[in-house]
């Protein structure tokens, strides 16, 4: 069904964080071949012709921009909050960050009042698992989480590096955070200001945030000469092979003893290069929440993939067994990832025990 964009409650939008070079790839596909994955709703309580969107922020945000004034639509029967449940256990593409999950773990809380027990029960968590999340939605300064939502500082750098100092002191989490967002400080460069301020005297700490570009200036100097200084010491090692082959034609001067010896040399300065080379690779960044965490819909993973928010069943860790919400799709002839994801309003058969849990729900 088609909606227009007055029709839709929005409530949930909060809870995604924007990443604006995304959201440029999904507008240009959008432009391109038009909308292909309907967004999911649920019909509002107590409003007529209203419905609460569930899964498709990001379509709508880039079919607004577009001049669009309606959107295709899936209704799914559920209740809203069973619904944001469901939607959520059918998220393979990306993992979120412990930051988010608190944002949908703290309004499933507000608005629905579950408690510890029952939010551990319906994310499969422990109680500790829930309570740290919250904390941690608890601990960043309201300023700084809406900066993650707008895209203007990543949420990983939010969760690995403000959250801690906010601990310890809310003036220098701001101070902070404005750095990263004017720099526009990816995990990397983040952590190296964070690594600093953490062990660094009080007067440290107050001259690195007053004085940041002065910082990171000095970060960019000392790496030069490193750089430059191992370019030198590679192209001498790679002189003296040289030399070394050369040499190779007395070789037949050598008995066997001393060809043994010069090969085992060989074999070791072998394994010495190859743990420089390796050394060398580029750091892969730590993954924070290697779970069943994952992010919201609405951009492509690859450039060929149009508006798709899902990952296809292929791209399943192998092994795992295939969850309730899977199977919906089966049964109802789709698949997680195809344009047709989403499970049709006239589905009656495998949704009804989730209309039941539904039914029960606040």
């Amino acid at each position: 069904m088609r909606l227009e964009f007055h029709q839709l409650d929005r409530r949930w939008e909060h809870l995604r964080a924007r990443h604006p070079a995304r959201q440029r790839r999904l507008l240009a596909s959008l432009a391109e071949g038009g909308q292909q994955t309907p967004i999911v709703v649920v019909a509002a309580e107590g409003q007529a012709d209203r419905y609460v969107v569930i899964d498709g922020y990001k379509r709508i945000a880039a079919l607004e921009q577009l001049g669009r004034d309606t959107v295709e639509a899936v209704v799914w029967p559920l209740s809203e909050a069973a619904a944001v449940l469901l939607d959520r256990s059918l998220r393979f593409s990306e993992p979120e960050t412990a930051l988010e999950v608190g944002w949908l773990l703290a309004e499933l809380e507000q608005r629905f009042g579950y408690g510890l027990d029952e939010l551990a029960r319906r994310f499969d968590r422990s109680v500790s698992w829930v309570s740290r999340r919250l904390a941690l939605v608890e601990v960043v300064p309201e300023a700084i989480q809406e900066q993650v939502r707008e895209g203007q500082i990543p949420a990983q750098v939010a969760m690995k590096f403000l959250a801690p100092v906010a601990r310890q002191s809310l003036e220098d989490c701001q101070r902070m955070a404005a750095i990263f967002a004017q720099r526009h400080s990816d995990v990397r460069e983040a952590g190296r200001l964070y690594a600093a301020w953490r062990k660094g005297s009080r007067a440290v700490r107050k001259r690195l945030l007053e004085e940041p570009e002065l910082f990171f200036k000095t970060q960019r100097q000392e790496s030069r000469p490193l750089h430059a200084e191992l370019l030198r010491d590679l192209e001498m090692v790679a002189a003296i092979v040289n030399r070394a082959q050369r040499r190779l034609t007395g070789a037949a001067e050598l008995d066997a003893g001393q060809c043994e010896g010069a090969r085992r040399q060989i074999e070791r300065i072998a394994k010495q290069l190859q743990r420089i080379g390796e050394q060398l690779k580029p750091e892969q960044e730590p993954h924070v929440e290697p779970s069943a965490t994952h992010h919201d819909s609405g951009i492509e993973r690859a450039a060929g993939e149009q508006t798709r928010d899902r990952a296809s069943a292929g791209d399943l860790p192998g092994g795992r067994t295939q969850s309730p919400a899977l199977e919906l799709h089966r049964r109802a002839g789709t698949e997680p990832g195809r344009e047709g994801r989403t499970l049709p309003a006239t589905h009656s058969g495998a949704i009804q025990r989730l209309q039941g849990e539904s039914h029960a729900s606040p």
